[in-house]
């Protein structure tokens, strides 16, 4: 089955469902070749399908991330003279969490005007990620979308979208996602899965608070990209957005993001490599603890610490389980200004996570065996805030299973079935080989 980006969802899902009556398995789609390398969706939207925005005037909901191959702002991109010969107006820019440039590490982010393109700025984060309000939306006649997932269940840029694609259909209008690759590459999928109980892909609302961080029951690694979760979150859901995915070109799903060509842009302060964000789904769930994860250091999700840890038990106990693709060192270190005000400007036994072996590494075995690790050396001291922990985590019952000091492999591999059942899952939604 072969899809081209100028084609809506409408059209992509009857050659779905057509292709299943007929017994095919279409579990992927043919990718737009690329030469010369990988081009993002917004390239792709300018070059091969600016019929989707022709003559529009359109919100971006976009942060830094939105870049395309030589690193030019989207902001920019449409705003160039060949979008505006083709009747393209971009009226109004909308941030998720960090903000349009991506430098803030706080809630309750303002609206207001960008510097550098004098566009009103709709912030979609306050005191958590919320949906375009419709008043924001009037005199628009299409949102686009373009934000950098990085692979993990826990990243709200995939509730921002998620609410915008709400708010689309609820005004009638259509939402353009211009897709990007899966950092992580679109291969591995690691459990925990998120437990259904505490899921919640509505929007947010006074009586039942939005969790852009916990939408929908995703492994911990997901494996897809942010254009494939749109088509899935559309279809789950029951959405009925008016949805078009513009995807990448010449991605291939085994590929890591640093081969794509594409340059790294920090999709969050605390992520500034692909090695950050690669061990980040092993240590979000410490931000639940009384445990550093380096927040307010140079590598941030690479390291954890406390004053009370025994760094060198630690150390000995995780390398002891042979954990594939990581090898675990003593690493003291002193957080600067930490986003989460942990153990500011003190200097605190750590352990650091070299990766060893990035295909091989698994996320959830290893931020399982480090919960383990604690409880074994630490357990008076370690603090774990359940629910906190649980939403990033995924599963209440491992968490406890784990403080019990249960083997983590063993808990883990109790959701090996679940991810195998989301591949299935996600198999008609993916859009590259």
């Amino acid at each position: 089955m072969h899809w081209q980006p100028n084609v809506s969802w409408k059209v992509y899902a009857a050659a779905v469902a057509s292709a299943l009556a007929a017994g095919c398995a279409p579990v992927g789609v043919s990718r737009v070749d690329a030469p010369g390398g990988v081009r993002p969706g917004i390239s792709v939207l300018l070059e091969d399908s600016l019929h989707l925005i022709r003559g529009r005037t359109i919100g971006l909901l976009t942060n830094q991330t939105g870049v395309d191959e030589h690193g030019e702002s989207d902001i920019e991109r449409l705003r160039s003279d060949p979008a505006r010969a083709a009747g393209v107006r971009l009226a109004a820019l909308f941030s998720p969490e960090h903000g349009i440039r991506g430098t803030e590490d706080r809630t309750n982010l303002a609206s207001g005007i960008d510097e550098r393109s004098g566009l009103v700025v709709n912030s979609l984060y306050t005191t958590t990620t919320i949906a375009p309000p419709d008043s924001t939306l009037r005199g628009l006649d299409a949102m686009v979308v373009d934000l950098q997932d990085i692979g993990t269940r826990t990243w709200t840029y995939v509730g921002a979208m998620l609410y915008t694609m709400r708010a689309a259909a609820r005004n009638h209008m259509p939402v353009i996602v211009l897709d990007r690759p899966n950092p992580l590459n679109g291969v591995a999928m690691d459990g925990p899965l998120l437990d259904p109980s505490l899921a919640n892909p509505e929007e947010h609302t006074a009586a039942r608070p939005g969790r852009a961080y916990a939408l929908y029951p995703v492994p911990l690694r997901h494996g897809i990209t942010m254009g494939e979760m749109a088509l899935l979150f559309n279809s789950a859901l029951h959405i009925g957005a008016d949805l078009h995915v513009v995807p990448a070109a010449g991605w291939r799903r085994a590929e890591w993001f640093d081969e794509t060509g594409l340059p790294w842009v920090r999709p969050s302060p605390n992520l500034p490599t692909i090695a950050s964000a690669t061990i980040y789904p092993a240590l979000v769930a410490f931000e639940g603890t009384n445990v550093s994860v380096g927040r307010g250091t140079s590598d941030a999700f690479q390291r954890f610490g406390a004053p009370w840890m025994k760094a060198d038990s630690v150390v000995a106990l995780l390398n002891g389980r042979r954990l594939p693709g990581v090898h675990f060192e003593r690493s003291d270190f002193t957080p600067h200004a930490p986003g989460d005000g942990k153990y500011a400007d003190r200097t605190i036994p750590g352990v650091k996570i070299v990766l060893t072996g990035r295909d091989r590494y698994h996320a959830g075995r290893t931020g399982a065996a480090v919960l383990w690790a604690l409880v074994r050396t630490s357990p008076e001291s370690l603090v774990v805030r359940a629910a906190t922990f649980d939403d990033r985590f995924g599963r209440p019952a491992m968490r406890e299973a784990l403080l019990r000091g249960e083997d983590p492999d063993a808990v883990v591999a109790r959701d090996d079935d679940a991810v195998a059942a989301w591949r299935r899952q996600v198999a008609p939604f993916l859009l590259y080989r």
